[in-house]
């Protein structure tokens, strides 16, 4: 019989200072999962800025200079005096981890080949074993036409895509007043029911029994509903099914990409997030607009990821300020509900963010 999984309010939510609109949402989201005892909302957030002139050269990203700044993301993130003890205090060599990419706006825009490869040599020098490294997105094709086939022959890590995987059927996301959704080819009840309409969003198999730890890296780049193309809505997007109920209305996504992101078991598998920020690109969403874009040379660590979407959220407006272009609408509830959720801390002034040049 399948189990449907339902986001773990309970076990992120005291009904403390929430009050009864965490009750609330306890009641409508209930999970078939008996509640651990809530940890506590995250009140403070940390991010790690790590700038380096010349890591990207006309566009071009250069592995030799974005090397050492994972390096010292890692270790000052973590408090660690090496990159090895920092790599350690994040994951195990007995974890299968998930490189998750964004490969569909092609290797310019997307996620880089060599702040990816930087990551991969650094797990390997930790000690994990090149199988258990999987660099994954939602389709296998994207990340090859990206160019992520020589990387992963060159280091003998794994390629996937979640869909290509195919979809856990006692995994899945529902919650009442979502819409349903047209399915489509790949789909898990595609060609299944009558109507072609599904409710439920099922977890790719890689996910559910695959991979141990995920590893987010995400480009700087817009997207017109959610802000930022970044940590919460790569992850909700690229993990689940029947996705187009949500790709259209910006209050839809508000409410379901962040409890996609809290299932436990999606987002308590979350390690790091890591914003690509050598590029950042203030419009195009999947298409390469370079000529809407500016170089930062950095990269940004957290275990936070609504902190870092909500500064690249900040960080791309302050891009469009600069050139006088009219201003992005972006649906800022989806943070604030991921805060409610305790996957992360949406409030800037709760952000310390610590710059290393």
């Amino acid at each position: 019989m399948s189990q449907e999984t339902r986001v773990p309010f309970a076990r992120r939510c005291a009904a403390f200072w929430l009050g009864l609109m965490v009750f609330a949402r306890v009641v409508a989201g209930a999970t078939n999962t008996p509640p651990a005892a809530p940890a506590g909302p995250p009140t403070h957030a940390r991010v790690v800025v790590v700038e380096a002139p010349g890591a990207m050269l006309a566009f071009d990203p250069q592995f030799d200079v974005i090397r050492p700044m994972i390096d010292r993301g890692l270790t000052n993130l973590t408090g660690k005096l090496t990159p090895l003890e920092a790599w350690r205090s994040l994951v195990s060599t007995q974890d299968t981890v998930g490189l998750k990419v964004v490969s569909a706006p092609g290797p310019t825009s997307g996620t880089r080949l060599p702040v990816v490869e930087a990551v991969v040599q650094g797990l390997l020098n930790s000690g994990l074993p090149p199988k258990q490294i999987v660099v994954w997105d939602k389709h296998l094709a994207m990340l090859r036409l990206a160019g992520f086939t020589l990387l992963a022959e060159r280091y003998g890590v794994r390629l996937a895509g979640s869909q290509d995987e195919g979809y856990d059927p006692e995994q899945s996301y529902a919650a009442d007043g979502q819409p349903l959704g047209r399915l489509v080819a790949g789909d898990l009840e595609f060609g299944v029911k009558e109507d072609r309409l599904g409710h439920k969003s099922y977890v790719s198999k890689l996910i559910t029994r695959q991979l141990t730890r995920i590893i987010n890296i995400t480009p700087l780049l817009n997207h017109n509903l959610a802000g930022v193309s970044g940590n919460l809505y790569g992850l909700a997007m690229g993990s689940v099914d029947n996705t187009l109920r949500f790709a259209q209305d910006g209050t839809v996504m508000a409410k379901a990409l962040p409890e996609i992101c809290a299932l436990e078991c999606l987002g308590d598998r979350v390690a790091l997030s890591v914003v690509d920020a050598l590029i950042a690109q203030y419009y195009g969403e999947e298409r390469s607009l370079l000529h809407y874009s500016t170089t930062l040379n950095q990269l940004r660590f957290s275990t936070d990821p609504v902190a870092l979407d909500v500064l690249s959220i900040q960080e791309l407006e302050r891009q469009r300020e600069a050139i006088h272009v009219p201003p992005a609408k972006a649906n800022l509830d989806l943070y604030t509900t991921a805060e409610l959720l305790w996957i992360g801390v949406a409030d800037p002034r709760a952000i310390q963010v610590d710059t290393i040049r």
